[in-house]
């Protein structure tokens, strides 16, 4: 790398813009320059009427003062002196890279759900100047941007990121105990923060809450069993497919646009249909009665909390998936209904029933993708079973190789006859025509239950439909913000964890909420990735006095990092205030 300046002539005066540029060497053997920073305008002692002042935190004198800056061969012209400085240009060093973009545009997507006000009467500084709010801050924008453990944050990640310069902090925020006992101070605020959020929604977005999806999802611990009998991590149903490990069960409630409101944490071994009844208090409890439309999967809801549900003044609406059981039963009073098309490839049936009606939906799309599907674990499990029936072995490896082709292919298996001789390593298969009948007429089909007699058969499917984005969320916390493993040991500060997990969500929601108008099919985690491009660099020149000044600047941005600046209306901030150290203290000479 090295300097560059360009000429200007403006009022009659030479004007000189330096840049740090690097020489890039492409495939045909052309050398083209990139320009890596802009530092601005450095003065020519030739001119000596004009002089631009810069403003510079003068580290020994501790005070903010204006310098002019001169290339280290001209001398200082006399209306300069007392504030030039000469600055050996040819000894430009660059110091301290860093990952700037990302953390600013996090920072402003904290500020946009005005989190850092409804922080600071929450978490004020601590007597020893402790600055609870930003670090609450860096941990959520951690959890956005690369996500850890707080020991990483604190060893590696806070020293590679410019959050300390976006904040206006130091190294302090990245100590290791203020990290956790920042997680500490959290919890009491849960419910405040839900309602801050309802409304930011709203104002922001215009969201509606008439409308809630609610499932449970489960995280897993990399610790041993709790010796405490009421602490939450418990073995049970793993959504993970962790049963080795104890876990947690994760209550969620998100909008159909997917704007999370409200998020309890339950024992791992906590049946999903023992849930509902105490999540319709809280919310009633937390924003009030109200007509709202609870939609749910199959297996949450029981028959005497959907009776509740009746019976509430008012009542509350529901739509849920019913087991496939429930399908068998009404089989009947369904085959002599008409189809009605409620859009293109998706047809319904209603079937009323006392206070609630029934509607069978049929895709053709996830007709053809779960025929597809069946077909190629059907002709898996056909293929395996003739290569285990030629094979010469005895009767307990067969049984062997078939409980492992069982395992692989179930709901195949399901269509196939198999009869084992008693006393022999020989068995025969069949295709069972009548089984494989009744599932080619139930794919792609799916019954739901409500409550909302007389809503049109469209939207009804329009709201079970938008279940995917209570699993987008459920996806973007494991996945993207690596809510697991989770290493703590304390009990609350598990439940910190994903409080932290959650306000990096919401974060994530904001983003995508900006980014849906302008191109839906680009992702936060994409866009995140570009700023993250974007550095900050310390500018280092020496000056003749033995002083370093010290310029920090981000990088130039990108067409692409320009354009996304640009549609998601943000104001990009000007680059920090030089500083310029203080003289450096000679040693005393030796007696």
């Amino acid at each position: 790398m090295f300097l560059r300046f360009n000429r200007r002539f403006k009022d009659g005066k030479e004007h000189r813009y330096w840049n740090i540029v690097e020489n890039k060497r492409c495939a045909s053997g052309k050398v083209v320059q990139r320009q890596v920073l802009y530092l601005g305008e450095i003065n020519d002692a030739q001119h000596e009427a004009w002089c631009q002042l810069i403003e510079a935190f003068d580290e020994g004198a501790r005070r903010h003062r204006q310098l002019a800056l001169f290339p280290a061969d001209r001398e200082v012209p006399r209306h300069a002196e007392g504030h030039g400085v000469r600055v050996r240009l040819d000894a430009m060093e660059l110091h301290r890279p860093r990952q700037w973009g990302a953390c600013w545009l996090a920072c402003r997507l904290y500020e946009q759900l005005d989190l850092d006000q409804f922080w600071a009467s929450r978490l004020p500084d601590s007597r020893k100047g402790t600055q609870w709010r930003h670090i609450l801050q860096t941990l959520v924008c951690y959890r956005l941007i690369d996500p850890g453990s707080e020991w990483r944050l604190h060893r590696q990640w806070f020293e590679q990121s410019a959050m300390a310069d976006l904040l206006g902090a130091d190294y302090a925020l990245a100590e290791k105990n203020a990290l956790y006992r920042c997680l500490d101070k959290l919890l009491a605020h849960k419910a405040a923060l839900f309602d801050h959020l309802h409304q930011r929604w709203q104002d922001l977005f215009g969201a509606s809450f008439e409308v809630l999806l609610y499932d449970l999802t489960s995280t897993y611990f990399e610790s041993a069993p709790p010796e405490d009998e009421d602490d939450k991590r418990r073995y049970g149903y793993s959504r993970d497919k962790r049963r080795d490990c104890v876990q947690v069960v994760i209550a969620l409630i998100v909008t159909p646009e997917g704007f999370p409101i409200a998020y309890e944490v339950l024992p791992g071994n906590t049946a999903d249909c023992k849930t509902l009844r105490d999540m319709l208090r809280k919310i009633e409890a937390q924003y009030g009665k109200a007509q709202r439309i609870w939609v749910m999967d199959r297996g949450i809801p029981t028959e005497e909390v959907l009776a509740e549900m009746r019976q509430a003044d008012p009542p509350i609406s529901y739509l849920v998936g019913t087991p496939k059981g429930r399908l068998s039963k009404l089989e009947k009073a369904l085959l002599g209904l008409p189809w009605q098309a409620v859009r293109q490839g998706v047809d319904v049936k209603l079937l009323p029933q006392e206070q609630e009606l029934y509607v069978l939906a049929q895709s053709h799309a996830r007709i053809h993708k779960e025929r597809a599907m069946r077909r190629r674990k059907l002709k898996w499990l056909w293929a395996r079973l003739k290569q285990i029936s030629d094979m010469e072995i005895d009767r307990e490896e067969l049984l062997m190789k078939l409980g492992a082709a069982r395992a692989k292919a179930r709901a195949a298996w399901r269509l196939i006859d198999v009869e084992v001789a008693p006393d022999s390593a020989t068995f025969s298969f069949a295709l069972n025509r009548q089984k494989l009948r009744q599932v080619r007429r139930r794919e792609g089909r799916y019954l739901l239950r409500t409550n909302l007699c007389g809503q049109e058969p469209a939207q009804l499917w329009q709201f079970y439909i938008q279940l995917v984005e209570i699993e987008a969320a459920f996806k973007n916390l494991k996945d993207d913000l690596q809510l697991r493993p989770i290493y703590h040991q304390l009990e609350s500060r598990i439940e910190a964890h994903i409080f932290v997990a959650f306000l990096a969500y919401c974060l994530h929601v904001t983003l995508r909420a900006r980014l849906k108008p302008l191109a839906p099919g680009l992702t936060p985690r994409a866009v995140l990735d570009k700023f993250a491009a974007i550095q900050m660099l310390d500018v280092h020149f020496p000056t003749t006095d033995g002083r370093t000044l010290i310029l920090s600047r981000y990088t130039e941005l990108n067409a692409d990092q320009k354009l996304l600046v640009k549609q998601l209306k943000l104001n990009l901030p000007s680059q920090p205030a030089p500083r310029i150290t203080a003289p450096a203290k000679r040693a005393p000479r030796a007696a």
